[in-house]
């Protein structure tokens, strides 16, 4: 389970209101079209894979075209020092 690489990717769970945020704030403030948001709600395995491949527990898990962002607090706190903008640049 890779994120693809020419989307900006969102790993979710349901109810998640962090992952709602992430959503959201990516549509709507940083006007990302290319979105794409996978749902791992009981999907333990994949889950798994996640927590491996991220190095975090929780969700959301925000990929930007490969590279990993983090979690919401992490993409709030990298916008704040402009790496985000960067990011979508590429």
């Amino acid at each position: 389970m890779k994120p693809n690489p020419q989307k900006v990717v969102v790993y979710t769970k349901k109810p998640c209101g962090f992952c709602n945020a992430a959503i959201r704030y990516l549509e709507s403030v940083k006007e990302v079209e290319d979105l794409e948001v996978i749902d791992l709600t009981g999907q333990y395995d994949a889950l798994r894979e996640l927590m491996v491949m991220s190095g975090q527990r929780t969700v959301p898990q925000i990929y930007i075209y490969g590279q990993h962002v983090g979690g919401y607090d992490d993409l709030r706190a990298k916008d704040a020092q402009g790496t985000i903008d960067k990011l979508l640049e590429n």
